[in-house]
């Protein structure tokens, strides 16, 4: 058995995931991520069970685990009641420690995910929060949204919301003590490091490619990372 195997067996995911894969193909008949993307579960299963290290480390560089959308639609139907979806979820994990999700287009969109979805989570105890869903970051939201946040009080307020106030209400302002709480969380999990592990390889990979890069949404790697489209994802 590989180390990366070894490491992949320590993921409790993957091992509540695969227990006995005998390569029917259920799982990929079912899969809506299949019928669209180059994406076979089936075969992402086989590939783990090869145990093989150069074998892993080419799934984990590739785009292929980051097609699975985590509905776990193969967790229903799979007779040896194995979860190609938890399986994916430990890859893209050991993937993100180790580096090789910046190898591909759809893995560094890993630190786009971090920088809004998991650092708005701390800042705010939001997972998305209005305010920073800005329209020159998201044009594709369009003229509507633009006006929504701009006036973004008025709006939630019509609508019952109590967005940066103290009291109850959806957006409220989540209080100090909380949000350390939240910090805390992250801190005896491992997260905050994690964090700085998937900001560190992605400032290496934005040297590599001669992009500019900084703790801002606006650099130019993290642009890049939100806009790039090779085109060659789906069958």
């Amino acid at each position: 058995m590989g180390v990366l195997k070894k490491k992949l067996l320590e993921d409790i995911r993957f091992e509540e995931g695969l227990q006995a894969c005998m390569n029917c193909g259920i799982c990929t008949a079912i899969c809506p991520a299949a019928e669209f993307y180059d994406y076979d579960p089936r075969q992402i299963v086989n590939t783990v069970q090869t145990a093989d290290d150069e074998t892993l480390i080419e799934l984990m560089k590739s785009e292929t685990i980051w097609y699975c959308g985590q509905c776990m639609s193969c967790r229903t139907r799979c007779p040896r009641n194995n979860t190609p979806g938890y399986v994916i979820m430990a890859l893209r994990k050991l993937s993100q420690e180790m580096g090789f999700f910046t190898e591909s287009e759809k893995g560094r969109q890993q630190l786009y995910l971090k920088r809004t979805v998991g650092d708005n989570v701390l800042k705010y105890g939001y997972c998305i929060y209005p305010k920073e869903v800005k329209p020159e970051i998201h044009p594709e939201q369009g003229p509507i949204w633009e006006w929504i946040h701009e006036n973004r009080t008025m709006v939630y307020d019509r609508m019952g919301g109590n967005l940066d106030k103290p009291g109850e209400g959806p957006l409220r302002a989540i209080d100090k003590e909380t949000l350390n709480e939240l910090d805390s969380i992250f801190e005896v999990t491992g997260n905050n490091e994690f964090f700085k592990t998937i900001e560190s390889y992605s400032e290496k990979q934005a040297h590599e490619m001669g992009l500019q890069i900084n703790n801002t949404m606006n650099c130019e790697y993290v642009k890049h990372i939100n806009t790039a489209n090779e085109k060659q994802h789906q069958r």
